[in-house]
């Protein structure tokens, strides 16, 4: 067990940061509680056949997602030094599953290369200062907008995991897209699990109880194996029936032991797609994936560190060149490894309302994310549903710093609105802040400020506006 001596407190900073080793070590836990539905999840994703009819395979990609992510959590921890940890992004990895499942000369090794391409782009940018740059230029404002959106995303991740707030499945487009539960109504056991682990976790919260967080997750969980196990709910959906009192991502169980399948690893061709698909189809292909990742980490980092109090008086990162080299090789190793590009995650944020600061609490998650390659009943009894309080929590937590941006100045305020707005609505971070950055360069030349914008922000509300046109452009060259 880790020891809080002098060098070890000098090294991550524990007492400057406020923290201590038992509050790392809950925030470890609860970060690790919060994310590993991303093991279950992560092969459900790429799950589907390639061109030539491969598959990745379950149980291979599970323990793949499991090891990057533990390997790539440490490293974080350890190099980077704050409470951030990192598993195969969502939006990405489905992404990849669509473009292979659409693209009829397009294998899983080719589409991998992308993404390590993608990543080796993104650390060249991070290693030429290009990417800490662009950090740095973002005004305060539209950065607590950030804060603010991924409050509200991460708090909608969790009511709609949870089923309490659900999408409305309409083929004619003419209805609101979520709704409360199910037809309007609250539904099945899992939802109860939830609104239970909801007032658990605001009540200890409320009253300062040390390890509220993990309190309601692991009080949650315990209730919900007892529920399956007695009434056998079963899951929302099985692959071929729909059960909407089921449970939504992860049913609790206890599954077999099993050596961890690695042969995934190394399996990438990074020229693959320029072969098959061709320079210019594949070239857009990586310049989604490099925007998506470029700016999803930026906007969770810049969120989850005011969250945490480790923003300095100027608004900048401690170690942010670090971090933003170990996320670049979140995609190098993610996509080398089959399991698509590894970011960093807002469901930290549970491990950070639960009192972590520093990196120590990373290495913490990503050891038990190593752990998980083993025992995978671990992973398997925690349902989404006793995880999602502490993330509707600390949604509130980080959106209350919207009364930091300055309402009266319109050139912030405007893209604020829209960075935090689009951000849950499109169910995409970087949206939001495509859709903010371009407003802001657009509202300040139209106050007649333009000296006020650095010039970065008007290369990347270039490199934004390319990003949203990329379906005209591809419409435009006749590609699928």
């Amino acid at each position: 067990m880790l020891k809080q001596g002098p060098a070890l407190d000098r090294y991550f900073k524990i007492s400057e940061r406020g923290s201590n080793l038992s509050r790392e070590i809950r925030g470890g836990f609860a970060t690790f509680f919060a994310m590993s539905y991303i093991v279950v999840l992560n092969p459900l994703i790429l799950s589907g056949p390639d061109s030539s009819g491969n598959t990745l395979g379950f149980t291979a990609v599970a323990a793949v997602t499991a090891f990057v992510a533990g390997i790539l959590t440490i490293l974080m921890g350890a190099w980077g030094r704050h409470p951030f940890a990192l598993a195969a992004g969502l939006g990405v990895n489905a992404f990849v599953a669509v473009t292979v499942a659409t693209n009829p000369g397009l294998t899983w090794p080719d589409m991998m290369g992308v993404v390590v391409l993608s990543g080796v782009t993104m650390l060249i940018l991070v290693l030429t200062g290009f990417r800490t740059a662009v950090f740095k230029a973002v005004p305060d404002g539209l950065k607590t907008a950030i804060v603010v959106g991924i409050g509200l995303f991460i708090a909608l991740i969790g009511l709609v995991n949870a089923g309490f707030v659900r999408r409305i499945p309409d083929a004619a487009g003419t209805t609101v897209p979520v709704g409360l539960g199910f037809d309007g109504k609250l539904l099945g056991w899992p939802t109860a699990v939830f609104v239970f682990g909801l007032i658990l976790t605001i009540a200890l919260v409320v009253r300062k109880v040390k390890g509220a967080i993990l309190i309601g997750i692991i009080t949650s969980t315990v209730i919900s194996v007892i529920l399956e196990m007695s009434l056998h709910i079963g899951p929302s959906f099985d692959g071929t029936t729909a059960n909407p009192q089921g449970w939504s991502l992860v049913t609790p169980s206890f599954t077999e032991w099993s050596a961890p399948d690695l042969s995934l690893i190394g399996k990438a061709n990074p020229f693959g797609a320029f072969e098959h698909l061709g320079f210019v189809a594949a070239t857009l292909l990586a310049f989604v994936i490099l925007l998506s990742i470029f700016f999803d980490a930026m906007g969770t980092m810049v969120g989850l560190a005011n969250e945490a109090g480790t923003v300095d008086k100027d608004g900048n990162i401690p170690d942010v060149d670090r971090v933003l080299q170990v996320d670049a090789l979140g995609a190098i190793v993610g996509g080398g490894a089959s399991v698509s590009s590894n970011q960093i995650y807002v469901e930290a944020g549970a491990g950070i309302g639960e009192g972590a600061r520093t990196g120590v609490a990373s290495i913490v998650t990503g050891l038990l994310f190593l752990v998980a390659m083993f025992f995978t009943p671990l992973i398997n009894l925690v349902p989404f549903e006793a995880v999602a309080p502490a993330l509707v929590v600390v949604g509130f937590m980080m959106v209350s710093q919207v009364g930091k941006i300055d309402w009266q100045d319109w050139g912030i305020a405007i893209p604020a609105f829209l960075t935090f707005t689009l951000m849950p609505f499109t169910y995409s971070i970087a949206n939001g802040l495509g859709a903010g950055f371009i407003a802001y360069v657009l509202i300040r030349t139209f106050q007649g400020r333009i000296k006020d914008v650095h010039p970065l922000m008007w290369a990347v509300a270039g490199a934004f506006l390319l990003f949203f046109a990329v379906g005209p452009i591809e419409a435009a060259l006749g590609m699928p």
